[in-house]
């Protein structure tokens, strides 16, 4: 009898201390758990595949870099990178340091880096570079952001033709009834010092979303897969650069990723269903780069 005891308490113990503590779980937009190897084989489908992050969330920043890899399987040098985190004034820079015109040192001190590069972002970027890759700086320069957010989009009218080259084609065919433009109003109406004044961030927004939806088509050709990272916020519920690329460009197929966090991550939960078509689940509690 006490051999049986030792034995149920045992199996017990084990039972309560090998519970699975997994760091992330995949979801389809229906909210059907799936696992890395089905998205992959569905990503590598596309011609462009938007991976939307949390831009301090550790298991997002790893996960780019696995699908990196395992896409690089399949397309070797017909991948092609692209980041919102790049500014397209830098793709000078970017490309001289990917083609080992100019040492690392340069590159990191002129770049205008985000802070959390050299842990989220510098594995991407070396890895373009071990393998050579083209990786395309897509975003607006922050200066002509700020522009549209002080003066609407307007103020870009009196930039010179130099400056407009790092800029979508004017002028910007902004729609003001898009969701996420719609959210943006709507949460900085709300916030201190935006209550009753010009509100002008969504353009700004857009201006952005616009740009990197021109750079990523500029640096497209048929038969390459196209790989973008960005806030997840840039490209969920198919709006943001998902909408200006199907405006431009309604043929082709795009693919889209986005991270959130979750208390229990065991089952998608119904807010987050359809945000993207898979969606990366991280628990709440999860160790943050920043």
């Amino acid at each position: 009898m006490k051999n049986l005891f030792i034995i149920i308490f045992t199996i017990v113990t084990v039972s309560a201390f090998s519970t699975d503590k997994p760091a992330y779980k995949i979801f389809d937009k229906n909210g059907k758990e799936v696992s890395y190897s089905q998205m992959v084989e569905t990503l590598q489908k596309n011609n462009i595949v938007f991976f939307g992050e949390l831009h301090n969330n550790t298991i997002a920043h790893w996960l780019e870099l696995q699908v990196t890899k395992s896409l690089f399987d399949t397309y070797k040098d017909k991948l092609v990178l692209g980041a919102e985190m790049f500014e397209a004034d830098n793709q000078l820079l970017l490309t001289e340091y990917l083609t080992g015109l100019v040492k690392q040192k340069s590159f990191e001190d002129e770049m205008r880096l985000w802070p959390n590069y050299k842990t989220d972002y510098k594995p991407l970027v070396e890895f373009a570079k071990a393998n050579k890759l083209p990786f395309i700086a897509t975003n607006v320069p922050r200066r002509y952001a700020a522009v549209v957010s002080k003066h609407n989009l307007q103020g870009l009218d009196k930039l010179s033709d130099e400056a407009k080259r790092y800029i979508a084609p004017l002028p910007i065919a902004y729609d003001s009834t898009v969701g996420c433009y719609v959210q943006l109003k709507m949460m900085m109406a709300h916030m201190p010092g935006h209550r009753g004044g010009n509100n002008y961030m969504p353009q700004a927004q857009a201006v952005k979303d616009a740009t990197m939806s021109h750079f990523i088509l500029a640096n497209y050709k048929t038969g390459n897969l196209f790989l973008h990272f960005d806030g997840s916020y840039h490209s969920d519920n198919y709006e943001g650069i998902v909408w200006w690329i199907k405006k431009a460009n309604p043929k082709l197929k795009v693919a889209t990723i986005s991270t959130v966090t979750q208390n229990d991550i065991t089952a998608l939960d119904k807010e987050n269903q359809g945000v993207a078509d898979f969606i990366i689940v991280v628990p709440e509690d999860m160790t943050t780069t920043y």
